[in-house]
């Protein structure tokens, strides 16, 4: 916002910096609906050819992570399962 003791000159150019932001993150958010729509597409084919969809996010989730990170997790996932009487 523009300092009451701003030039006009810099309150115009703040108001058009702000308006630029604006716009570029509406146009910014406009692409990633359309891909949102694309992904689901493709992973309503998938399930129509008879792949699970949670598994395929499972693994895509998984995929993002480095090896650490996944051993990490599954040795954590695995210690709840024990103490919850899940594992054998």
């Amino acid at each position: 916002m523009a300092d009451g003791n701003a030039p006009a000159g810099a309150t115009t150019i703040a108001q058009d910096q702000l308006r630029a932001y604006i716009e570029r993150i509406e146009r910014l958010e406009e692409e990633k609906a359309a891909i949102a729509a694309d992904i689901k597409e493709v992973y309503a084919e998938a399930k129509g050819n008879g792949f699970d969809t949670k598994v395929m996010r499972k693994v895509i989730s998984l995929r993002k992570k480095d090896q650490a990170e996944r051993q990490e997790e599954e040795a954590v996932l695995e210690l709840y399962l024990h103490a919850l009487g899940m594992l054998g």
